[in-house]
């Protein structure tokens, strides 16, 4: 005899769709009806938001003037600044100054803008709070 299952398939809902319909947003929609358009998780996070904020005010920073910002270890902000890099939105110029590296970081146009997109979005979420 076959078991019937209750379980619910990733994606589906319980809900009739009249429900859902219903349901206040927690977050508000983008002006392209996508929630999730200006929030990127990848600079969401506190250092990176940092490095991403310092480089969109200064046209260059080193690692050393960053890691004295942020007060984190090397290998923290190495880490954070490698995922900016592999995304597009810094860049590092490396080279030696009297026998020591030293690494440049700037960053790029496509950086700029999603650093614009993700301020937009926590702007519209501080004014839907603020009217709530």
């Amino acid at each position: 005899m076959p078991v019937k299952s209750n379980a619910v398939k990733r994606g589906e809902s319980t809900e009739p769709a009249s429900a859902k319909a219903s349901k206040p947003m927690a977050v508000p929609r983008s002006v392209h009806g996508n929630v999730d358009a200006g929030f990127d998780r990848l600079i969401y996070e506190r250092v990176r938001l940092g490095i991403m904020s310092a480089l969109a005010m200064n046209e260059q920073l080193t690692f050393n003037e960053l890691k004295s910002l942020f007060d984190v270890s090397d290998g923290n902000l190495s880490a954070h600044a490698r995922k900016l890099e592999e995304a597009g939105y810094v860049v590092c110029t490396k080279s030696f100054e009297a026998r020591r590296p030293k690494s440049i970081y700037r960053i790029t146009q496509v950086g700029k803008r999603a650093l614009l997109r993700y301020l937009e979005h926590i702007e519209a979420v501080i004014k839907a709070t603020r009217r709530a």
